[in-house]
């Protein structure tokens, strides 16, 4: 499956000068709710995604994804895994687990975003869930920014990957590209102004 043609397919896969989520500037954007808007493509990418998890053989209760990035993703995902899905989001900037969810000591949960970069929302939505008692037993996405390295990808670990090395991370594809602070990004220094596409923005 060429996860990158499916994306450039949904024009998600954007060209420009871009401010993510992380603070960092990039030359390429991943707008996974372009990708997610036809619920075939949406289906067919998380069984994919769901043949990984079961290959390994990782035992899991619950689909758990940090709002609002990651809500359609880890839905398709636990669809495919027929399992139950439940999500966190910010109440006053902090991860909070709500509208009637609960979670069960040692539940065994799967934290699904879209897209992994650092992994940072999907820590906050894990420490949430176990500080309820659950057991987070890996993480998944459909992309993965080249950060943290998946089951399967030769990719190296970077050392601002917040994910856990002892837990298993599941991803379709690494899409590697540069990032740069502020200070230090080359398209600012030509005269172009960053624009924030993602959820956080707009």
């Amino acid at each position: 499956m060429d996860i990158k043609k499916i994306y450039m397919d949904a024009n998600a896969l954007l060209h420009g000068h871009f401010k993510l989520s992380s603070g960092n500037h990039s030359e390429y954007y991943l707008q996974s709710a372009k990708v997610l808007e036809d619920p075939g493509t949406a289906k067919l990418l998380a069984d994919a995604l769901a043949k990984q998890i079961r290959d390994y053989g990782l035992e899991i209760d619950t689909v758990c994804s940090p709002a609002i990035g990651g809500l359609i993703a880890g839905f398709a995902l636990a669809t495919a895994l027929d399992c139950r899905y439940i999500f966190t989001e910010r109440v006053d900037g902090k991860m909070t687990l709500r509208r009637g969810f609960e979670v069960k000591k040692g539940e065994k949960i799967l934290i699904c975003e879209d897209i992994i970069t650092t992994g940072g929302s999907a820590m906050e939505a894990a420490a949430e869930v176990e500080r309820l008692g659950a057991d987070v037993v890996g993480f998944a996405a459909l992309a993965n920014r080249g950060f943290c390295r998946r089951v399967g990808s030769e990719l190296e670990r970077k050392p601002n990957c917040r994910l856990p090395e002892n837990r298993p991370f599941f991803a379709l594809a690494d899409f590697d590209f540069p990032m740069y602070s502020p200070d230090e990004c080359p398209l600012c220094k030509a005269g172009s102004e960053a624009v924030k596409p993602g959820s956080r923005g707009n």
